[in-house]
């Protein structure tokens, strides 16, 4: 399966946290941004991110316990593009929902 598949397949079998964030950052709602949800990056797919500001959002699940370095190496290989990345966990979208897009509108406003 190619990225590009991965990716819409990830879109259609999104997380619950990921269609909660996705219903506040889709249409330009927080700050006039554009959002891409489960973009390719190659070689990763990114969960969110407003190419206009070079802001990715990642959402972590208790699988990322195990994969820290993994994590680094992909956020390493981001930020070497340009990119910054915020990583907010899943429970926090679903019950913080206010704090994470207070605090994504105020990295894309810095």
């Amino acid at each position: 399966m190619s990225l590009k598949e991965l990716a819409r397949n990830l879109r259609k079998n999104s997380t619950n946290a990921e269609r909660k964030l996705w219903q506040c950052l889709r249409k330009r709602q927080i700050g006039g941004y554009k959002f891409r949800r489960q973009l390719v990056i190659e070689p990763y797919i990114v969960d969110f991110v407003c190419l206009e500001k070079k802001l990715i959002v990642e959402l972590d699940g208790g699988q990322h316990l195990l994969q820290k370095n993994e994590d680094k190496l992909r956020e390493e290989y981001l930020k070497k593009k340009g990119y910054r990345i915020l990583r907010f966990w899943n429970d926090d979208v679903l019950l913080k929902t206010k704090n994470v897009t207070t605090h994504i509108y105020n990295i894309l406003e810095k």
